[in-house]
């Protein structure tokens, strides 16, 4: 199938993705927040969301480096450039700041399964953080000249959806002591940033080194 990356791009991205689905952030702490407050199909229900508008930033990006492409491959390349200065800027906010996650155990109304899947949704959708992330991390993994770029992208973003969920459902299942050890261990976070650190930064050098030559 010509619209699937080759093996060795797979598993890059695969341990990319891998990488970014552990290291905490906004979306995990309000999984893990949401399964103490409501319990796990709160849980549950905002990591769909959360996916769902992942799929909406791949098809976004799949439209807008197709025509990219299309318009201009010279530009193309001025995007996949600026991606591996944001991989480098990403890996410098993990060292220097470190992971955010802080997931609250307090109790409030209860609400629907749905209103917890829109919560996932729109914390996903309207972060501009995530946006600039999916339009500088997926295009570094086609090529300006591939005509199967489209169905690329968006198998990596299937790729992508597929390996946060075995991740992050543990989480959620037990959200407990998922939260109780993340705060015991600091280390542990610790070494989880200098991992996301190192993968970002190794993919910034190889796409800057390869349009060096």
């Amino acid at each position: 199938m010509s619209f699937v990356p080759d093996t060795t791009t797979l598993i890059q991205f695969a341990l990319a993705s891998l990488i970014l689905a552990i290291t905490p952030g906004p979306d995990m702490t309000l999984f893990v927040s949401r399964a103490l407050s409501q319990g796990r199909a709160a849980g549950f229900a905002s990591m769909a969301g959360a996916l769902a508008g992942t799929v909406v930033h791949t098809t976004l990006v799949v439209v807008g480096v197709s025509a990219l492409i299309v318009a201009s491959p010279a530009a193309f390349l001025v995007l996949k450039m600026f991606g591996a200065g944001y991989l480098v800027y990403l890996a410098y906010q993990a060292i220097r700041y470190g992971s955010a996650f802080s997931p609250e155990k307090k109790v409030g109304p209860s609400i629907s399964v749905l209103k917890s899947f829109s919560i996932g949704f729109g914390v996903n959708l309207m972060n501009p953080k995530i946006v600039l992330f999916f339009m500088t991390f997926l295009p570094q993994f086609v090529s300006a000249r591939d005509p199967q770029a489209a169905g690329k992208l968006f198998v990596l973003g299937g790729l992508f959806v597929l390996i946060s969920i075995p991740v992050t459902a543990p989480m959620i299942m037990a959200a407990d002591r998922f939260a109780a050890a993340m705060k015991r261990s600091p280390r542990v976070t610790r070494v989880v940033d200098y991992l996301f650190a190192g993968v970002f930064s190794a993919f910034a050098l190889k796409i800057i080194t390869a349009h060096a030559k």
